[in-house]
């Protein structure tokens, strides 16, 4: 179910930065904000477990910022 959520916010931050660059830079980070600290969280289990518990946060929170440069990214290659 988070993969599916995660997903789609990607998929709505790379759309928003695409349309409206400058406009998608407060949700990206606010989305990134809230996954970090799910990161910090899931973190503060003992030993191997806090790994375990912080990688998809932090990895989801790596393509939500992927998303969003991609999106700008391409919106800079456009010929208009």
């Amino acid at each position: 179910m988070m993969v599916v959520g995660i997903v789609a916010v990607c998929v709505v931050l790379a759309l928003l930065a695409f349309l409206v660059p400058r406009l998608s830079r407060h949700p990206e980070r606010g989305t990134q904000r809230s996954l970090g600290a799910g990161s910090r969280v899931g973190g503060k289990a003992p030993g191997v477990l806090g790994r375990i518990f912080s990688k998809p946060f932090r990895s989801s929170s790596k393509a939500v910022g992927r998303s969003g440069a991609a999106g700008r990214r391409t919106r800079g290659r456009m010929p208009f």
